[in-house]
């Protein structure tokens, strides 16, 4: 995700196939936390109906009348209860468009879905530049680790490229198979 979200690798076992989508990661403007946590849950779930209008900025149809909802019914569970899958939020934290980053991390909360928040960047702030461009970054720790205490994840610092590959090697241990 960046100002908008997509999926670039759905849901696999393949560690390969996460590797070469972590690789193919292009530095973009913008960060739509809420967008990227929202369209993560729509692929883990892709039965559960999920509105993505929030995501898409496409609105809904509304119903024709006497048409029957399509839409399944939704009881939260215990927050980290779901084994099967988890998301890693790689990023500085601060949200800059999209739907709100904790209600987003509620949504996922509410679907037993945890999320360990990988922070990159410094808490005073830094000029990034790449492709010829340059954007400042800032570290926003509160909010990744209020992510993740509310979804029963982990909050993890990666200021260097040592730090990062010592995260993944963290959470591959724990997300094995």
């Amino acid at each position: 995700f960046a100002g908008t979200a997509a999926i670039v690798q759905p849901p696999t076992l393949s560690r390969e196939d996460v590797s070469a989508a972590i690789d193919r990661f292009q530095l973009q403007r913008a960060t739509a936390i809420g967008s990227g946590l929202i369209l993560s849950l729509a692929a883990i779930f892709p039965d559960a109906g999920i509105d993505l209008s929030q995501v898409t900025g496409a609105r809904l149809m509304p119903k024709a009348i006497g048409e029957k909802s399509t839409e399944k019914e939704f009881t939260p569970v215990e927050p980290g209860s779901y084994d099967s899958a988890a998301i890693i939020l790689l990023t500085d934290g601060q949200r800059t468009t999209g739907p709100d980053s904790m209600d987003a991390a509620k949504m996922a909360a509410d679907r037993g879905i945890k999320v360990y928040t990988v922070g990159v960047g410094t808490k005073d702030g830094e000029t990034i530049g790449f492709e010829g461009w340059s954007m400042r970054v800032r570290l926003d720790e509160e909010t990744l680790k209020k992510i993740a205490l509310q979804t029963q994840g982990e909050y993890f610092y990666a200021g260097t490229a040592e730090n990062l590959k010592a995260v993944y090697e963290k959470l591959g241990s724990r997300l094995t198979v």
